[in-house]
């Protein structure tokens, strides 16, 4: 009996022992529910935008369901695929498939049920588009990023990146059936947010990374060339977001807001490389969630601009 059927038949008495609210919280881990909520931030901006003012609340909660289980889809088949890298870095050593909650088989049944589901759904509920976007996003970052890029390309983030962008051009889709300049212009922010945003998660995980084999750019450049590539793209992501106001026609909200987080990110970017340039390790995780924070505010920024009467 092969070393990997031993540790399946582990794996799956382990996974007959846990208690079923374990196992529910299993499955939702497998769906890397972080990342989905990340994703759903920028959804309902997306659908507010593209009507002008509030869509109505069954066409935005199904649009969110099919998101999720769009993105859950695409997180379980990336769990799936990259379990034996997980088992490699202490970052992911509490996934289910590494710690046998889940087996193998049940986590690939479950992504295809979850991405069925997604497309189904949001054809029923939306739209052909919003649903053929959905399928897209799932191949985009299960075949392109997670297969073709991951592990052969120190550009993974950039391009696989591209996933992430398509809850917007989904929200968009759902409220108009066409996809217009705004939804595409709100896609390249989020394009180019995304380097900046993970770059510094694999600069904290440098060795981690290194382990399992995987060539992100934190492990195979510098901390200097990394810093200064977050810089450009944190620069180019703060640039982009100024082009909705005269496209979408933001108000001073918006303009505000767009300034003074994409100021606020930029300087943090500018640390994380002053840091490098001296030396020093710095501090990437700041940079991380500042990140984080950065999109939440431009987000809400362009949901609430929309709605005021100025």
């Amino acid at each position: 009996m092969s070393t990997e059927t031993i540790s399946q038949s582990a794996a799956s008495l382990r996974s007959q022992k846990i208690g079923f609210a374990r196992t529910v919280r299993a499955y939702v881990a497998l769906t890397k529910p972080r990342v989905m909520e990340l994703l759903l931030v920028v959804t309902v901006p997306a659908m507010i935008l593209a009507q002008d003012g509030l869509p109505s609340l069954w066409l935005v909660l199904a649009t969110l369901l099919g998101g999720a289980m769009s993105a859950g889809s695409a997180g379980a088949f990336n769990c799936y695929i990259d379990r034996d890298m997980d088992r490699k870095m202490k970052r992911t050593s509490n996934r289910p498939l590494v710690t046998g909650e889940i087996t193998d088989r049940s986590a690939l049944v479950f992504a295809w049920v979850l991405g069925i589901c997604s497309v189904v759904w949001l054809s029923f509920t939306t739209n052909w588009l919003a649903a053929a976007l959905s399928a897209a996003a799932i191949f985009f970052y299960v075949v392109i990023y997670t297969l073709l890029l991951k592990r052969h390309s120190e550009q993974n983030i950039i391009w696989g990146g591209i996933a992430g962008c398509f809850p917007v051009l989904i929200g968009w889709a759902a409220v108009t059936g066409s996809l217009d300049w705004p939804a595409w212009i709100f896609f390249l922010v989020i394009f180019l947010w995304t380097p900046p945003h993970y770059w510094p998660l694999s600069m904290k995980y440098r060795s981690d990374y290194a382990n399992a084999g995987v060539p992100m750019l934190g492990v195979v450049r510098g901390r200097v060339t990394v810093g200064m590539q977050i810089i450009l793209y944190t620069w180019a992501t703060a640039a982009s977001s100024l082009l909705l106001i005269p496209v979408a026609q933001m108000g001073i909200v918006y303009a505000v807001v767009a300034v003074g987080s994409g100021a606020w990110f930029i300087i943090e970017a500018h640390r994380l490389y002053g840091s490098a340039i001296r030396g020093e390790e710095g501090k990437p995780m700041k940079v991380f969630h500042g990140s984080i924070a950065y999109l939440s505010l431009l987000s809400l920024a362009i949901a609430v601009d929309p709605l005021l009467p100025f």
